[in-house]
């Protein structure tokens, strides 16, 4: 076999990921993925939402869109005031179980930690 040939169904040659040194055959690579934790207000101090996504732009899209029907949609709940990153969805939908149970003021102070303001930080990820 001629270098750069391609034998089908061969051991010996595997695909690799061009730019990586050392290059890592595509079935050992992992794609990484993020999962986001997110919270929405309808305006400071106001109603509030929390989700979780592995789209985060995507999501906050449709909220603010009103394509989401349910609590965000009647509430008017449009402005992303925080936001976490986790990799692995086990982890992210942790999260967001344990706030849904926090009390109210737990959740502001949440937000409050570094958006004081609680702006919309939607322009900011998009």
């Amino acid at each position: 076999m001629a270098v750069g040939e391609w034998c089908v169904g061969c051991a010996l040659h595997s695909a690799v990921i061009a730019g990586l040194v050392p290059a890592i055959p595509i079935r050992e690579a992992q794609i990484m993925r993020q999962f986001y934790v997110y919270i929405l207000a309808s305006r400071p101090g106001g109603a509030i939402y929390v989700g979780v996504t592995n789209d985060l732009v995507r999501r906050v899209y449709e909220h603010k869109s009103g394509l989401v029907p349910g609590h965000t949609k009647r509430y008017g709940i449009k402005q992303l005031v925080h936001f976490e990153v986790y990799d692995s969805a086990y982890q992210a939908i942790q999260r967001e179980k344990n706030i849904k149970h926090w009390p109210r003021v737990y959740k502001t102070r949440l937000i409050a930690e570094k958006n004081d303001t609680w702006r919309d930080l939607y322009d900011e990820i998009a």
